[in-house]
């Protein structure tokens, strides 16, 4: 169980890295750097995490039909989502501390915040929590009932049927995630810093969110 949440989270850990924000350096190490070094964190917090209700069930022989489908059924999605949005909010977080480009409507950098970077890691880390929480949710639902209406005869059968569940709910939900904000944020001229609000009258900015 801990190998397949660590398999999990490194990969959704390393789409973050690739497809987030480029912002300026650390005082101390690059950028780069201090994001794998909290990638490599997260990683380990969520897939520990992510294992604990099975470990539990399984050390304290919590066999209960209740506690089968509170544990295996319905547990591991919402804790899916919650550290899928964790993930992204830890990777990304330089992009917070240190500040992203903000543009004109021309695309003239206007200068660099960190209100625009939380605003973009907020946005992400929605938008991904959404993706995985729904995407393991709403199956062990739908198999919940296709199980106790006796549907699918043998195990390989509801195997099956989970994972063409799993596959489905996913691709739709993926269009949906990307399009839950825009990929070119907008933030208003009033919620940025003073220094910013200073250097030009527009009344609107904008900024990468990354994926």
């Amino acid at each position: 169980t801990i190998f397949l949440q660590f398999a999990f989270h490194t990969y959704t850990t390393a789409f973050t890295l690739l497809n987030g924000n480029s912002t300026t350096k650390a005082e101390e190490y690059s950028f780069q750097e201090k994001q794998i070094y909290y990638g490599l964190g997260a990683i380990s917090y969520a897939a520990c995490l992510g294992a604990v209700p099975f470990v539990f069930m399984n050390r304290y022989t919590l066999k209960s039909p209740l506690t089968q489908l509170v544990i295996k059924k319905l547990l591991p999605a919402p804790l899916f989502g919650l550290m899928s949005a964790f993930t992204v909010a830890v990777v990304r977080s330089p992009e917070f501390e240190n500040g992203i480009k903000v543009m004109d409507r021309n695309g003239k950098v206007i200068g660099v915040s960190q209100k625009a970077g939380e605003k973009a890691v907020r946005e992400t880390a929605l938008s991904r929590g959404a993706l995985f929480g729904t995407t393991f949710f709403l199956p062990a639902v739908l198999m919940y009932f296709v199980e106790r209406a006796k549907f699918a005869k043998t195990p390989h059968a509801l195997a099956s049927g989970r994972m063409l569940m799993i596959t489905s709910v996913l691709a739709g939900m993926i269009p949906v995630s990307f399009s839950m904000f825009p990929q070119c944020g907008e933030i208003k001229r009033a919620d940025l810093e003073p220094e910013i609000q200073a250097s030009t009258e527009e009344t609107e900015l904008f900024y990468n969110r990354g994926i």
